[in-house]
């Protein structure tokens, strides 16, 4: 049994929920587990209710919500009175309060307004994470968003600052989102920021051919090449946390693994720098 980590997060986007994954992240000392309402056709919820309704209390428990069933596909929306009922929903599917609920890529529904709209519109969403947090639905509250650069759009300075901030990290995220995602932190007072899709999906070839271990501190770098490119994915950008969908005990074993070695600052320094430069050339 491994000491619990809380940088690693189980994400569960791609996940078949199976008990087995699970337990291997406990005993790996991965106590932090995220879902959405949306994942696995909406029965993410009760389906871990259902196979491990014994081992949710072991985990630090993340959901999301801002996605709801439609007629052929699945539809978003900021609006309070679904966002509220999302919230209680999940808490009575999970038999407890979540412990962190986020909004559910809320670009989604910012995207066709104006800033004043979007400001308005997710203003009212975030208020409504407020109000659920303090009512004792969820004990933080936060933002997951894949595209930060709508978000910035709505003028975020004046709205409920969120606890959480979950964005795209990795050597595939682009200067562009990077460095929205930097300003959106400060002008939104973010507590903390975690991480999200290091390797950025199906792109295992990639990670054959790209060497990221030159980012680590010379002690490390006889990790493998997804190791190195998970651990500098905290600096890609500045992240206390990273949550990796996985449903592969050796390859969360490999993750915790890499916890351990410290990435060279200076390294990442300049290839932000090489980005910066390479967009204005």
């Amino acid at each position: 049994m491994h000491r619990a980590d809380p940088r690693l997060v189980l994400g569960l986007h791609r996940s078949r929920h199976h008990r087995d994954i699970l337990t291997a992240a406990l005993d790996l000392g991965v106590t932090a587990l995220d879902t959405a309402a949306a994942y696995l056709g909406f029965r993410s919820h009760a389906v871990l209710a259902e196979t491990a309704a014994d081992l949710l209390p072991k985990f630090t428990l993340s959901t999301k919500v801002g996605f709801f069933p439609g007629a052929g596909s699945a539809q978003h929306s900021l609006d309070p009175s679904r966002l509220r009922p999302a919230i209680e929903k999940a808490a009575r599917e999970f038999g407890r309060e979540p412990d962190t609920v986020l909004l559910h890529n809320p670009e989604r529904s910012l995207t066709s307004l104006s800033p004043a709209d979007g400001h308005a519109l997710l203003g009212s969403a975030c208020t409504a994470m407020v109000d659920a947090a303090r009512d004792g639905l969820c004990h933080t509250w936060g933002v997951s968003s894949w595209d930060t650069r709508p978000l910035g759009m709505a003028r975020v300075n004046d709205l409920p600052s969120p606890d959480v901030l979950m964005i795209r990290a990795g050597f595939l995220v682009g200067i562009d989102l990077l460095d929205a995602t930097t300003v959106l932190r400060t002008a939104w007072k973010v507590g903390e920021t975690w991480g999200m899709s290091p390797f950025g999906g199906d792109h295992s070839n990639l990670w054959e051919e790209f060497d990221p271990r030159p980012f680590l501190q010379p002690p490390h770098r006889d990790l493998s090449h997804t190791q190195a490119a998970f651990r500098t994915a905290f600096h890609l950008p500045s992240a206390s946390a990273m949550a990796v969908g996985t449903d592969d005990p050796g390859h969360l074993a490999q993750l915790v693994q890499a916890l351990g070695a410290k990435v060279d600052t200076f390294a990442v320094s300049q290839y932000l720098r090489s980005l910066h430069l390479h967009r204005q050339s």
